[in-house]
């Protein structure tokens, strides 16, 4: 067991382990999101196209807060940041609890959005600043499993107070998001660099214009990987924001749907741990495409689920496909980010969950309602094409980041 510990925990920062436990409180009290589509149609009255469309304004807001909060992080620092994000959140979460006016729910449910993406860049590229180079896949690791014991936890209490009324679960978010503010405020100094490299080879590298989100977005090995990452994401998001709606027309209860997202939680809590040394030895564009497979397959059987052990079975499958790309796609990004962009290029990634949090209930509710059963048959299809274009661009993109660590080597010019 020492052996165990040393080798996946062991050795990491203090300040990761602050950063580890604030995103593990805010997850085990993220309740209201889950359970915003069923909300508003339940409570609120809206179809399922419309309550998507309202949904998906969260994603637009996110659009905004990844690029907000990876600038700011980059320039006023990862502590600041976080702070004024989780402080925002609280704010607009208690504005989701007690407003009853749709309207104002939708301006709500945008910002929530955007405060609620804002901690992404600054909190991974603080974890990149104080983990070495060698833990970093154990650091990611830990990052998605606390993500997933906060849903293990989350989603099945999250069933059952949705079942007395919603507006606990908003209360609920807002306190853990509070709790989070106070534990970055008192343990997390801050952690970007007082003067950031300026390695101006690996900017050439990169393929970057010489600072700013313009030499991210003009970087094309780096894109095309967040082009796939979105696909990623818009097929992750498809299975917490319309997975619900699928299961209510199967005649079960929201306790059935937390139960499900539980169960696929307690799989990464179970397992997720032992992945590195599984993944390990393996390139990552053959990781990426295994786990965009199995995310696929997982996907498509939901379209004959109808009973619950057929959910738990198809969430088995495609939560193994996640459990396996977590720290590739991290890893991924921490390679190809340079030191003096790192949170610009955190940013760019993140947005692609923002843009995937529109696409996949906006479309997901009208496919749904539509097409039915097919939604999960195309999604299926969209992850097998994913799966290809990760083996199809890996080779290219692991030859750049071979040169960015050639270059990093080498003194900066200033």
């Amino acid at each position: 067991m020492r052996a165990w510990y040393r080798a996946n925990v062991g050795g990491l920062p203090g300040t990761f382990w602050y950063l580890w436990s604030g995103l593990l409180l805010n997850k085990v009290g993220g309740f209201g999101i889950i359970f915003l589509s069923l909300y508003l149609v339940q409570s609120r009255g809206l179809g399922l196209t419309a309550a998507g469309l309202v949904v998906g304004l969260y994603g637009v807001g996110g659009c905004f807060g990844v690029l907000i909060g990876g600038v700011l992080a980059d320039r006023w620092g990862r502590r600041r940041t976080l702070l004024a994000s989780h402080a925002a959140t609280t704010v607009f979460l208690l504005g989701l609890a007690f407003v009853p006016w749709v309207p104002v729910i939708a301006m709500f449910t945008c910002l929530v959005g955007a405060a609620q993406s804002m901690v992404g860049p600054p909190l991974i590229a603080a974890m990149v600043d104080v983990v070495p180079e060698p833990d970093r896949s154990r650091a990611f690791s830990l990052e998605f499993w606390a993500i997933n014991v906060g849903t293990t936890v989350a989603a099945p209490l999250a069933g059952l107070l949705a079942e007395v009324g919603f507006t606990p679960l908003f209360l609920v978010e807002a306190l853990a998001t509070f709790g989070t503010l106070l534990i970055l405020a008192i343990k997390v100094p801050e952690t970007l660099p007082a003067a950031p490299e300026r390695a101006s080879r690996a900017d050439r590298v990169a393929g970057g214009s010489g600072g700013g989100l313009g030499s991210v977005l003009a970087d094309p090995k780096y894109m095309t990987f967040v082009g796939l990452t979105l696909v990623l994401g818009v097929l992750t998001l498809i299975t917490v924001r319309i997975l619900p709606l699928a299961m209510a027309q199967n005649h079960l209860r929201p306790s059935a749907y937390g139960l499900v997202m539980g169960f696929s939680g307690l799989l990464i809590v179970a397992g997720q741990l032992f992945v590195p040394r599984l993944i390990q030895g393996y390139g990552k564009p053959r990781v990426l495409g295994l786990s965009n497979a199995l995310l696929a397959a997982g996907i498509t059987f939901i379209a004959v689920c109808h009973v619950i052990p057929m959910y738990l079975m198809a969430a088995a499958i495609f939560t193994f496909g996640q459990m396996l790309g977590a720290p590739a796609n991290a890893m991924t990004i921490a390679e190809l980010s340079l030191p003096a962009l790192r949170a610009r290029y955190q940013a760019v990634f993140y947005l692609s969950f923002p843009v995937a949090g529109f696409v996949a209930p906006a479309l997901g509710g009208w496919s749904l309602q539509h097409l039915g059963a097919w939604t999960w048959v195309i999604c299926g299809v969209l992850g097998a094409l994913s799966a290809l274009g990760h083996l199809l661009a890996g080779p290219s993109r692991e030859r750049r980041a071979a040169a960015l660590r050639t270059t990093e080597k080498v003194p900066a010019l200033c």
